[in-house]
């Protein structure tokens, strides 16, 4: 149950944070907030990460549906053991279910954090953006330390 308040934070949150910069910024409008590095700039994407299948709305709602299935089957699955695997599945959660709630409402996703990094104008993203790739990093780290752990020892044991 726990973790589920992770997810519900999440969204609450990610929501929160698109509802303020929808609200009191016009779509395009940036404000420098570390000079040369963040910016918040009122976005709007009707893709994926970078715009990839861009106005694909069907294809998203099928994926985010799937998605919150399996992660949530996961969860129930592993509830009992392995708190940071948990800490990234409620991420991944609370990420797909944040924008999933833009592209059904918006039929687009709000994105506003605007990062340029060593040089590399990254693409603008949000707090579920964020809240997935650090559910799917977490999720990936422990899958591989639990490989090592397990490497050479035989299954039969």
């Amino acid at each position: 149950m726990k973790y589920y308040i992770i997810t519900l934070l999440i969204i609450i949150f990610d929501q929160a944070t698109k509802w303020t910069v929808a609200s009191n910024m016009n779509l395009y409008d940036s404000v420098e907030v570390i000079p040369g590095f963040f910016w918040i700039t009122s976005h709007r994407n009707t893709g994926a990460a970078w715009g990839i299948l861009e106005g694909q709305m069907w294809l998203f709602y099928i994926v985010t549906v799937i998605v919150i299935g399996i992660i949530v089957y996961y969860m129930q699955l592993y509830k009992d053991s392995y708190p940071w695997l948990m800490v990234g599945f409620a991420s991944i959660l609370g990420g797909a279910i944040g924008n999933f709630i833009d592209r059904i409402f918006l039929q687009k996703v709000i994105d506003f954090i605007d990062l340029n990094i060593f040089g590399y104008d990254f693409p603008i993203f949000n707090v579920a953006d964020s809240a997935l790739t650090v559910g799917v990093t977490l999720v990936i780290i422990i899958m591989l330390i639990d490989e090592m752990k397990n490497k050479g020892k035989n299954v039969n044991e």
